[in-house]
Formats: C-alpha cells, structure tokens, sequence
C-alpha cells in the first residue's frame, strides 16, 4: 500500500519449482513460471508464460505471451509474443505477431507471424435501371 492509501496492482506471479511434476491442464489469471516438468495443456490467455532454464514442457500452450529458457515440445499461440532465450530448445508449431530468438537457441517447427484479420468488408456493385447508349 502506498503513502496515499492506494493499492498497487502487481501482477501474481506462481513458479512451478525444478522438483515438481505435474501432468494434466492448467489454466489461470496469473503470470507463470516454470521451473519443473508439466505435461498437458496451459492456458493463460491474458498472461504470460516463462519456462525457466530448468523447464521441461511438453504442453499445448495458449497465453498472452510466452518466453522460453528451458525445453519446450507442443503448439505455441501468444497473442503478443514468444521468446526463445539462449538456453532455450523448442520442438514446436508457434503463432505469435512477434516472435524472437537469441543467439544459441535451438528451434525446430514453423512460425505463423500473420495476426488474424477481420475479413474485408464485401463491395454492393448497384446498377442503374434505364437504357445505355454508345456515344
């Protein structure tokens, strides 16, 4: 709390510590870190997502963003951005706008960079009744 009474908003943060192992489907409202083994799915789709250096993900990933320093295998959508650190290894499909990677990253997959558009409007073509002449 702050001098003046307000609250300050601070984004959660949950780790996953390098001993535990969990398998099965994650979501959340919080930022996450990753420092163990999880198997499954995660979903944080206003959040983000870092697998840390010890990090062993084998997941179907959906999130605001996420950053890899550990090892990924599994689809990958961010609505912002992924990140592949120097010591991250990543088996994977992403979609993300932006996407990077460090020098020393290991990356196998495909990377789809094209943001979803909303389908361009469908042009009326009216044609004029009456008779047209040839001048």
């Amino acid at each position: 709390m702050h001098e003046n009474g307000a609250v300050s908003e601070r984004p959660t943060i949950t780790t996953i510590g390098k001993s535990i192992v969990i398998n099965g489907e994650l979501r959340g409202d919080e930022e996450l870190v990753i420092e163990g083994q999880f198997e499954g799915d995660i979903k944080l789709n206003q959040h983000a997502l870092t697998i840390g250096r010890h990090g062993k993900v084998r997941a179907n990933i959906v999130a605001k963003s996420v950053v890899v320093a550990g090892e990924m295998w599994g689809d990958i959508t961010a609505a912002e951005k992924v990140e592949i650190r120097s010591t991250g290894s990543v088996d994977s499909d992403i979609r993300a706008p932006r996407v990077a990677a460090a020098l020393g990253a290991r990356f196998r997959g495909s990377i789809d960079m094209r943001q979803s558009r909303p389908e361009p409007p469908v042009a009326t073509l009216r044609v004029a009744s009456g008779t047209a002449r040839a001048g």
